[in-house]
Order: C-alpha cells, then structure tokens, then sequence
C-alpha cells in the first residue's frame, strides 16, 4: 500500500512516500481503508511518534490517528461491524496511523460515519470532538447555567468545545484572534475576548471551568479565574499532571457526536484537502496560508 512515513534525516520533507505491506486484522482488530485523515503537525514530535511503547526509538512511523474510511475487513470475534461499512475515528497513537490507504484500529475506537458528512469532513471530527467531550463533560462535568471559559476557541479542539458547552447550557466565554471572533460567537459563546487586544481576567468575572488549549501563562492566568470549588482542565500543559489530560477513543462518544453533527447541533470546519503525496507539506507547515478556516486533511483515495 502507499503510505507516507516520518522522515529520518533533519534535512527535507518532513514525510517520505514509502510503499508498505498491507496491514491485516489481527482478532479482535478492523482493517479500514483510508479515505481521509485528519492532519496534527504536532503529532510528529510526540513521544509515540518517536519511541515504542517499551521506549526503544521508533523509526519510520505512519502519523494520522483520526479518520474517515471503509471497513475493509475483519478480525476473528469482532461484530457489529461489516465489511464495506462508512466509518470514522481513531487508532491507536503507537500504531502507523491513517496517511495511508490502511491503517488497523479497535472496534471500540470507530463508529458510523455521520451520514451528513463527506468523508474530508469526518476526518476532522474524532481528536477534537472527543477531547472537548471529555473535558467538559467527564473531568469537570460542566452544569447548566454555570460560566465556562474556553482557550484557543477557534481551535481544532476549542470549536468543539465551545459548541458543546452551549449545548449543554453553559454561558460560553471564547478567547481567539481578533478574525475568528466573529466565528466563536456564531458557535455559541456569550462574550469573545481578544486575546492579542487585552488580558482575559480583566474583560471577565470569574468563571466555573476552565477549558485550556494554550498552557503555559495562559494556563497560569486561569487559575486566578476560577470561583471557589471550580475546575481547570488542560490539553497542553503536562506541567499540571492533575488537570492535563490526553484523549482517547470512545465509541460510544463517536455515536453522540454523530448524532448532533448530523441533526445540525453541531459544526466542524474543513481546511485544504491535500492528496497523499503532498502530506509532507501539511505536517510541516509548508503550505500557503489560504485564508480559510478548519483543520487540514490528507484525502487518501475517493
């Protein structure tokens, strides 16, 4: 199969073309091929992307976890899926991921494809979707009515967050650039802070949660932000081990998220679609900026 891996040498693309057996489905595992997947440049300096799980260094790795695709097969004891199914969602960070045209997941990390969305589309959803599912509404359990301040809300994670935490009653305060301020109001936040323009906490009252997708002084601010018993989570910062928090598949998520993206509760935003060759040049932000808004993704085969 075609498939793109992360270059060894420090000099040149960031991604080479490689031609790589097929993946097969071992038991309990399904076999997806790739329509499209969706592009986290960071991805290339994270540790799974680097190091095997035992920490040995790691060589050749295939990026993109989160996808759109088909079934293509099937391990022994897996059900409730059939060859040939639209699916989409996320395998896991060790394994070669989805710039290819197959990658291996779980069962428990896809779900239906929203039929509302092309399958570019649904690419740009698993990651963001589900790491603002889990934020706001598993680690801080948000409440009707309470203040919730989102960061980087024009964010691949922000916009789901924002979106979700008016869906589930929050009053919405959104930091973002001045030119997607008009954008984060639009999902659903009640007040929109500049953040290039003026400090947050003095455009603000305090708030009940804290959703953090910039760390650092940001995250340092935040803490002064929040009323007595609030909660403060962040997808950047390792520094705070007891509010940081990485994603993980979920299908039972995946479904919810279908359900509200194809009752037009919710939005995502699709970026440049980039064919499989070009992928080098998304991960290594060597592409001219086109004004558009959403994330980018590698469209693998149509």
């Amino acid at each position: 199969m075609r498939a793109m891996q992360v270059s060894q040498s420090t000099q040149g693309p960031a991604l080479v073309a490689a031609e790589l057996p097929q993946p097969q489905p071992a038991a309990g595992e399904v076999l997806i091929r790739v329509r499209a997947a969706g592009v986290t440049p960071t991805e290339l300096g994270w540790s799974p992307t680097t190091q095997a799980k035992d920490g040995t260094p790691r060589k050749g790795a295939v990026p993109g976890h989160e996808f759109s695709g088909v079934v293509a097969g099937l391990g022994q004891n897996v059900s409730g899926f059939e060859v040939g199914q639209e699916v989409y969602g996320l395998n896991d960070w060790f394994a070669d991921g989805a710039i290819a045209e197959f990658c291996v997941t779980q069962p428990g990390s896809i779900a239906s494809k929203p039929a509302s969305l092309t399958h570019e589309k649904a690419a740009t959803v698993p990651i963001g979707a589900l790491t603002a599912w889990q934020g706001l509404l598993e680690r801080t359990k948000i409440q009707r009515g309470e203040r919730v301040l989102v960061h980087a809300a024009a964010g691949s994670v922000g916009i789901f967050a924002v979106q979700l935490a008016r869906l589930y009653g929050a009053h919405v305060i959104a930091t973002a650039s001045s030119r997607n301020l008009k954008l984060v109001a639009e999902l659903g936040a009640a007040e929109v802070i500049d953040y290039q323009a003026s400090r947050f906490e003095e455009q603000t009252q305090k708030v009940d949660v804290v959703f953090d997708g910039v760390g650092g002084e940001t995250l340092d601010r935040s803490w002064g932000m929040l009323k007595p018993g609030g909660r403060l989570v962040t997808i950047v910062d390792y520094r705070n081990k007891d509010v940081f928090f990485i994603v993980e598949p979920n299908q039972k998520q995946l479904i919810e998220v279908g359900k509200l993206l194809d009752a037009g509760k919710m939005k995502t935003f699709l970026g440049p679609v980039f064919p499989l060759a070009e992928a080098s040049s998304a991960y290594s932000g060597g592409i001219a900026k086109t004004g558009k808004h959403g994330k980018m993704v590698v469209a693998i085969t149509r």
